[in-house]
């Protein structure tokens, strides 16, 4: 190696401090790398440490929405509509009256059927008249029967004795003691007396028919009453339950709004004919609104029934907040229940994350003094380091 090569290599070290010197901002540039790196070193453990022990029990979504159970009206019965008293988004309370179906029909079978009740307790009080008519009939085809029995016994004993003066004429015609005009008589009488007997026989007869008929027509008539009052008897409380039943139809052509909440969805006009079960409106339960929150089936693991949950809806923004709880999960997810569901047993299947909607309770007292309206978007977000331990799993 030569003199001035070796004088440069001793030359260099030298240099870098000059360098080193010339340049001052090279051990400040040290520390704010250092800074920066301590700094990040930091942040990262501040933010471990705030998932670990915060944010990691709460979940959150945005594809929640405001949802109510909407209440149909529809009439029991068919009519004409005459009345019309709400519009779409009028506020009712319950039992206000929603619309009138008019009520000629249905007075005209009110009014028949109370007539139908009148003639029903006529006829029952008809039956049991006739029930004590027919006994009294029993008794007196008895005595008319008693009475036969005694004739017959009366010319059973007229034969007898006629038989007996026939046969003494007999003997004695043939001395010559008796005439033949006398003997003609005796036997005259005989032959009445067998008349007689047969008569006799003929109305015993008819005597136990009467009776037996009456006994029946009794007992036919007494089935229409037995063991039943006025009150009781089957036709009369057919006839009542006519009328009741045109009495609740009466009462049907007013229809009420069976819940407080807003009318929505109104299709019912004055004068349009209506058939029962015909979907006239809605009622819609703003009071007892809840929120339908969608999280992805990842976020359900520690969700847990009776956790508290902080909302947040778009139409008022951050400033106002609801708190509820969870109430309840759905029995499938939203892809489940969807119209057109989907196919996964495919060769083109892609794993999509699921969502399953939670319902979630509302104060009534925040929905109170901060309505929301079916449909809403909301925020939920849920803390699950407190409430039940009922997870979605046991569900």
């Amino acid at each position: 190696m030569s003199q001035n090569t070796l004088h440069a290599v001793e030359a260099q070290p030298s240099d870098i401090s000059t360098t080193e010197a010339n340049n001052p901002a090279s051990p400040k540039r040290k520390k704010l790398f250092a800074a920066l790196a301590a700094a990040i070193v930091l942040s990262g453990a501040g933010y471990g440490g705030y998932w670990y022990l915060i944010g990691s029990h709460y979940v959150s979504t945005d594809n929640a929405y405001v949802a109510a159970e909407t209440v149909q009206i529809t009439p029991s019965i068919s009519g004409t509509i005459r009345e019309v008293r709400v519009t779409d988004t009028q506020s009712v309370r319950a039992g206000d009256v929603l619309a009138v179906i008019d009520d000629t029909d249905a007075r005209l079978a009110l009014a028949q059927a109370q007539a139908d009740l009148a003639k029903a307790e006529r006829r029952v009080h008809g039956y049991l008249a006739t029930d004590q008519s027919l006994q009294a009939q029993v008794i007196a085809r008895e005595a008319e029967q008693n009475r036969a029995a005694a004739q017959l016994a009366s010319a059973r004993a007229d034969l007898e004795r006629t038989k007996l003066d026939l046969s003494r004429r007999e003997a004695l015609a043939q001395s010559g003691s008796v005439s033949g005009e006398e003997l003609s008589n005796a036997r005259t009488a005989l032959a009445n007396a067998e008349a007689n007997l047969r008569t006799a026989n003929a109305a015993v007869a008819q005597a136990e028919a009467n009776r037996a008929a009456a006994i029946g027509a009794m007992k036919a008539n007494a089935a229409l009453t037995v063991n039943t009052t006025l009150d009781t008897n089957p036709e009369v409380a057919a006839a009542r339950a006519k009328l009741q039943q045109a009495q609740f139809d009466l009462e049907r052509t007013v229809l009420r709004a069976p819940v407080d909440g807003v009318v929505a969805k109104r299709q019912v006009q004055v004068g349009q004919r209506v058939q029962a079960g015909a979907q006239l409106l809605s009622v819609v339960p703003i009071q007892e609104a809840h929120v339908d929150a969608n999280f992805k089936e990842v976020q359900l693991k520690d969700v847990a029934i009776g956790q508290p949950v902080e909302l947040t809806a778009d139409l008022y923004g951050n400033k106002v907040k609801y708190h509820g709880t969870v109430a309840g999960f759905a029995g499938g997810t939203g892809s489940a229940f969807a119209v057109i569901p989907s196919q996964n047993a495919t060769g083109n299947w892609l794993k999509v994350v699921q969502r399953v909607p939670v319902r979630i309770a509302l104060d009534p007292q925040e929905l109170k003094a901060h309505p929301l309206r079916v449909g809403l978007s909301m925020t939920a977000t849920i803390d699950t380091s407190a409430g039940a331990r009922e997870q979605v799993a046991s569900n």
